[in-house]
């Protein structure tokens, strides 16, 4: 086993701005959980961030239902009021069958200023 010495007041230099510390001041660089071999100064240094490890770990998020049942609904939920230019049918396409149950319903009122 090789053996090394303190090194106390050893100088380093830092491998991503080129700055001189003391070699226990630097600190390993690691990426996807993996040392890169590249020691970097306290501000350079960064935490290995959580978004490169994406894939990495095995996610189960099924999005399908086992036996799903229809809305029976569909066509009551999907019955379209088609109210425009500005209320109402407006039926530029001429295609028949489309329902007109929208109806404007509006009041004009007066306003009153009191002077004192």
């Amino acid at each position: 086993m090789a053996q090394f010495a303190a090194g106390k007041k050893a100088l380093g230099i830092c491998d991503r701005c080129g700055f001189q510390y003391l070699l226990s001041e630097l600190k390993p660089l690691t990426v996807k959980t993996r040392n890169i071999n590249t020691l970097v100064c306290p501000t350079c240094w960064e935490p290995d961030h959580p978004q490169l490890r994406l894939g990495m770990y095995i996610v189960q998020d099924p999005q399908a239902l086992r036996d799903p049942r229809p809305d029976i609904s569909y066509d009551t939920s999907r019955n379209i009021q088609w109210g425009w230019n500005p209320v109402g049918l407006n039926n530029s396409l001429a295609i028949s069958g489309l329902p007109n149950k929208l109806v404007a319903d509006g009041e004009v009122g007066t306003v009153t200023v009191t002077v004192s």
